[in-house]
């Protein structure tokens, strides 16, 4: 799985620990899903992508 979380977040001055905030997780789980080594439920790629105003397949493509 490839993320771009890691560009979005640079676009929007955000920080790990203030994604995983708005999102109900760690921060830890940020740093997963934007290394790719853990994949995200829809719930939560869906939370990401509202906080961002994008697409889900925008943030991630499951090559």
């Amino acid at each position: 799985m490839k993320t771009r979380i890691k560009e979005y977040r640079a676009k929007h001055n955000m920080t790990q620990n203030e994604l995983a905030e708005k999102v109900g997780v760690r921060r830890e789980t940020i740093v997963f899903l934007e290394q790719g080594k853990y994949i995200p439920s829809l719930k939560l790629a869906y939370d990401i992508a509202e906080v961002f105003k994008a697409k889900i397949e925008d943030l991630f493509s499951f090559d």
